[in-house]
């Protein structure tokens, strides 16, 4: 087995973000379930909601694609496939992306549906509800992976968005079987508990096939994966069929539980919450670049969770200061 050239390769929704503040009466008003993320079906839908929104910012996004980022800003050397169109915002990504120096070569998509993008509202309370159309995302085909590029990482980095629409679901399939053919390991995240609820049969049958080395869930979906209100409980259930589980818990810090071990770690002191969008994404990026390291558990999870602290503190997904450093301060 050759040794890896990149420390993570991640295969993800190509999307910009359009991130606007709004009042929780206007979340009432569009009928949006405050701090969740929601489909939206067609262009029409996308450009309604997009008309009534306050003035925003655009920056390329995607959950995968945001932890790229994340692990570049950490110094990693990254590569990323995923869908774009050939318009305007696909070429913002591309652009954005291959900025950071990630690999991305994937070639774009002529024709409908466009770029994808996600229409971000952030209350006065930091909380953030996302509305994404899927556009050309979602039409990532098995036939546009590059290989050598999978086979080259030490890990495969999959979001579980991207698990729902049937061709990138084939496609990331198809990756798993490349990167472990490889000897190289497979981290997941469930994302969201919509995707839990839409493929909690596909999720415990990846689990249960031994096709996940890592998986990162959040408090509430890892309880709905095991269908229970006990934390403990699903943690339990879960750890025992992956060899790694990683579950972040917001204030209240994140936990992980590696071949039978458990560590925890606080969540680092803020001034500010900001805006919660990407949280998530960066706390994988620091316990993943932690991992391609080899870093222990404990400073993995502290990793990650400077990232997550960071990210929080200022509005959009991607990291602003320097979070090299300031890991270098946490770990000493």
């Amino acid at each position: 087995m050759t040794e890896p050239t990149l420390d993570i390769v991640a295969i993800g929704n190509a999307i910009v973000d359009v991130i606007s503040q709004a009042e929780d009466s206007f979340l009432a008003e569009e009928g949006l379930n405050k701090g969740s993320m929601q489909l939206l079906f067609t262009t029409e839908e996308a450009e309604a909601l997009y008309a009534k929104m306050g003035p925003g910012v655009e920056a390329s996004g995607g959950s995968a694609a945001n932890t790229i980022a994340g692990i570049g800003a950490l110094g990693g050397k990254t590569g990323f496939i995923g869908q774009v169109a050939d318009d305007e915002l696909g070429d913002v990504f591309r652009h954005d992306i291959t900025a950071l120096g990630v690999k991305f070569d994937t070639a774009a998509r002529s024709g409908e549906p466009a770029t994808a993008r996600c229409l971000i509202l952030v209350t006065p309370d930091g909380e953030r509800t996302m509305n994404t159309f899927l556009g050309a995302s979602q039409h990532l085909p098995a036939s546009a992976l590059d290989h050598e590029l999978i086979e080259s990482a030490a890990i495969l980095y999959l979001e579980g968005y991207l698990w729902d629409p049937e061709e990138p679901r084939a496609a990331m399939d198809k990756a798993i079987d490349i990167a472990r053919n490889a000897g190289r390991k497979v981290a997941f995240t469930l994302s969201d508990g919509f995707c839990v609820d839409r493929h909690r049969n596909g999720f415990l049958k990846l689990i249960e096939d031994g096709r996940i080395d890592i998986l990162f869930a959040n408090e509430d979906e890892i309880k709905s994966l095991q269908q229970t209100e006990d934390f403990d409980e699903a943690v339990e259930k879960t750890a025992a069929r992956v060899p790694t589980l990683v579950v972040t818990r917001s204030e209240k810090g994140a936990i992980a539980v590696k071949d039978g071990e458990r560590a925890e770690v606080a969540a680092e002191p803020i001034d500010r919450m900001v805006d919660a969008t990407g949280a998530g994404d960066q706390f994988a990026a620091g316990f993943l670049h932690g991992q391609a390291q080899d870093k222990s558990v404990a400073d993995s999870l502290a990793m990650g969770a400077v990232c997550a602290a960071e990210v929080i503190q200022h509005y959009g997904p991607r990291p602003e200061a320097d979070t090299k450093a300031l890991i270098a301060k946490r770990l000493g």
